[in-house]
């Protein structure tokens, strides 16, 4: 086995089978089947680089179809949600499909089942279908209208399409095996009525196709080759090949089933319902707020594609689920807004510092270097003058040997421009430092090539001139639950690992390079984290999210507990 081999994932040595054993390279076919009933999140930004891009790798179209079989939870607006963040993500599709595209062709076919005595209109309840549906261990029991004549089926089923009947007075059946050890193959459901508006076909239809129905059909009508699925979806292949079974011709491609294992991400939930939970209870603005684990909540936030492509990639496929720490996404996030993002000063919690011997009125224009992993990024003015913001966690009064920042009688350099040293500071009436009183090197500026310029101090501090900061609101975003996996206990509902410090709103002081900063620009505050411009800004009022902290501020909080 060549090198290059060894390298493949499971799904692409099935693949590679396959392609020795029965198809050929032209019949590959992939798809990416999402329904409309919420937006992408990081569990299917997975599935999105599997099957595309084993397109790539292939050289193989890839469908983009939507399983819009549910009226009463689907809209138009997941539909546009969906196709935004696959192309954002760098895929495109060779055909946009929808399974409503197919109902005509799915309700023939199930006449045809009808008229072969494999389906049949069932009467009961849901709950008592549920019922004689029978247990893992015990066999069902086969309904009292399992038996019912062709012709009334027939007739009784195109009522259901024709909207003569309330919702749950029937659906359809296939009828294959009560006793199966499988429970899903125990009569399974088909149809059931809907008088519920389509997006796509508004009320032309009563009655909707089940999933199992429809899935694997639309793969046979697409010819798709390889139907690629999450784990839970495992015991459902046995089902999706005895309706292929029924249907398949022998001069048309045989969709395959195959499945791979879900990933879940560490302090937060991916369910679309808990999702919607969070929204509909005002825990977070909506889909795209950047606490969501959403892939637009993840744009917003600041992430980029290429990041979320690189996660896809490093976590790979595998057989068993699992749950990803979320740290190796903020890593890969970090690594790529490294080398492209440019540099900035931002003082976040600001302490005034005055410069007592530098003269007043005075300003300088410094160089800046606008990002160090990117040599042609080039350079930018920072103002300096003699006020300026530092942070405040950057000043103590006294300090031991390890505090190489600030304190009274020590000297640090800013960044860009001089070494300073602390001389006295003012406090309020609290006790608290308001002021920090220092004196420059004038000699000492950076760069210029003079022999105190080159002095080594141990601290290097960001700053801003106070007289040309601007002011921006600044969100601090933080994990939205405390637990690694708010969903998996049994005595706690996932709503109780919350945290309530996962959103912060602060005014921060910025150099005044970004003042013309627009949505979605990306930036690293220098010894702070990475930011991006939030949708909520504007000329008059900038609002800046913080992406991801410069380090794994996490891994230190939970080495502690």
């Amino acid at each position: 086995m060549g090198e290059e081999e060894k390298s493949l994932n499971f799904i692409e040595h099935i693949i590679e089978d396959d392609l020795r054993a029965e198809y050929v390279k032209d019949q590959l076919r992939f798809r990416f089947p999402p329904e409309p009933n919420g937006y992408l999140h990081i569990g299917h930004a997975s599935s999105i680089c599997l099957n595309f891009g084993l397109g790539i790798k292939y050289n193989a179209p890839v469908n983009l179809r939507f399983d819009d079989t549910n009226p009463a939870k689907e809209e138009k607006e997941y539909v546009d949600a969906i196709k935004k963040d696959i192309k954002w993500l760098g895929f495109d599709w060779d055909t946009e499909c929808y399974a409503s595209d197919y109902f005509q062709q799915l309700y023939d076919w199930a006449v045809v089942l009808i008229q072969e005595g494999k389906a049949y209109v069932d009467s009961q309840t849901s709950e008592e279908i549920a019922d004689q549906k029978g247990t893992p261990t015990e066999p069902g029991r086969e309904s009292p209208y399992r038996n019912r004549s062709i012709e009334e089926n027939l007739s009784l089923f195109e009522g259901m399409k024709n909207g003569d009947f309330k919702e749950g007075d029937h659906v359809l059946r296939a009828k294959i095996d009560m006793a199966s050890s499988n429970m899903l193959m125990r009569d399974p459901v088909m149809y059931r009525v809907l008088h519920k508006a389509h997006h796509r076909t508004n009320t032309d239809w009563c009655i909707y196709p089940m999933y199992d129905w429809t899935h694997g059909e639309s793969d046979y009508i697409e010819q798709v080759s390889h139907s690629l699925c999450t784990l839970e979806f495992l015991p459902h292949r046995e089902l999706y090949n005895w309706f292929l079974d029924q249907l398949v011709s022998e001069n048309r491609l045989r969709p395959k089933q195959r499945e791979f294992a879900r990933r879940n991400l560490s302090h937060t939930v991916v369910s679309k319902r808990k999702l919607l939970q969070l929204v509909e209870n005002n825990i977070v603005s909506g889909w795209d707020d950047p606490r969501m684990p959403t892939i637009s909540g993840l744009r917003r936030r600041g992430y980029t594609p290429e990041s979320i492509r690189n996660f896809a990639d490093t976590i790979g496929i595998a057989k068993r689920d699992n749950v990803v720490d979320v740290s190796l996404l903020e890593f890969h996030v970090r690594e790529h807004l490294n080398k492209i993002a440019p540099r900035v000063m931002a003082v976040l919690n600001p302490l005034k510092v005055i410069i007592t011997n530098y003269e007043e009125g005075k300003e300088e224009w410094l160089d800046a270097e606008n990002n160090p992993e990117d040599e042609k990024s080039g350079t930018r003015k920072v103002p300096f003058s003699r006020e300026l913001y530092i942070e405040q966690e950057d000043f103590r009064e006294q300090a031991n040997r390890k505090f190489f920042r600030l304190k009274l009688g020590g000297e640090v350099r800013l960044k860009n421009g001089y070494i300073i040293k602390a001389e006295s500071c003012t406090k309020d009436e609290d006790g608290n430092v308001v002021e920090v009183q220092c004196t420059y090197d004038p000699k000492s500026k950076s760069g210029s090539g003079t022999e105190e310029s080159l002095r080594k101090v141990k601290g290097t501090l960001h700053w801003v001139s106070s007289s040309h900061a601007i002011a921006a609101e600044v969100r601090l975003y933080d994990r939205l639950f405390t637990d690694a996996t708010p969903d998996g206990h049994k005595d706690k509902e996932f709503m109780d690992f919350v945290n309530p410090n996962s959103l912060q709103k602060i005014t921060g002081h910025m150099e005044p390079s970004l003042k013309d900063a627009k949505p979605g620009d990306r930036f690293q505050f220098q010894r702070l984290g990475y930011f991006n411009v939030d949708l909520d800004s504007t000329p008059e009022h900038l609002v800046f999210n913080r992406t991801v902290t410069l380090r794994d501020t996490w891994a230190k909080i939970e080495q502690k507990t």
